[in-house]
């Protein structure tokens, strides 16, 4: 990846996406919908029974500056169904997270009940030069609370721009491998590979994968994925 193109998506990797609120109407329930003399709600879907591919990062899985649809998860939903493969992918990407953060919010992962995990977190903590060891500790609880779980974890790796000194960044780079080797893991090695460096593929502010850019992220994923999938 270009280093212009690295510092760029660097100062982008920190935006935050605010929480999206909740509805208030179901508050009424359907007791007040009664008493008012309306008809009642109808009953809740059935759950969707599909085994869930959680998609658990920062604003390269969020698909942060993209239209709905367009993010690597949403091609990924519609590659497997292209392909037969009956999985929901759950989009669980939230812009500016590190590695703290995401640990913050692993249980609202493993409600999904995931069977498969992408997890690609650590840019944020990488770019804003945090201690390598956290961000590893804090990848590690969340690998072992996901294998607890009984999910197959597949670990998304980034690299940093060359301003942040060879010594950081051999650190940070061997973060990724280390973690694969110790707890078994498929481990893609750069999520952005193919992409990053790319102005053709990438959002005009050179901060993210436009729409092309998100296909190749999506096929990279999916390849890391297929020999774990079945139909």
């Amino acid at each position: 990846m270009a280093p212009l193109a690295l510092a760029a998506w660097a100062c982008g990797c920190g935006q935050k996406e605010s929480a999206p609120q909740r509805s208030q109407t179901a508050a009424s329930g359907p007791a007040a919908s009664t008493a008012a003399g309306s008809t009642p709600a109808p009953a809740a879907a059935p759950a969707d029974p599909r085994p869930v591919i959680a998609c658990f990062g920062d604003s390269l899985t969020a698909g942060f500056g993209l239209e709905p649809g367009q993010s690597f998860p949403d091609l990924l939903q519609a590659e497997l169904d292209r392909r037969g493969y009956h999985y929901r992918v759950a989009n669980l990407g939230i812009s500016g997270d590190t590695t703290q953060d995401g640990l913050a919010r692993v249980s609202m992962a493993l409600a999904e009940r995931p069977a498969i995990v992408v997890l690609e977190l650590g840019a944020n903590d990488g770019l804003r030069g945090q201690p390598v060891a956290n961000a590893e500790s804090n990848l590690a609880q969340m690998i072992e609370a996901f294998q607890k779980s009984g999910a197959t974890v597949v670990l998304a790796g980034i690299t940093l721009p060359p301003n942040y000194g060879p010594e950081y960044i051999r650190s940070f780079d061997a973060m990724y491998p280390e973690l694969a080797r110790r707890y078994k893991l498929k481990r893609i090695p750069f999520l952005l590979e193919g992409v990053g460096g790319h102005g053709d593929l990438m959002q005009q502010d050179g901060l993210h994968p436009n729409a092309r850019g998100a296909r190749i992220v999506e096929a990279t994923v999916f390849r890391a994925l297929e020999p774990l999938l079945r139909r």
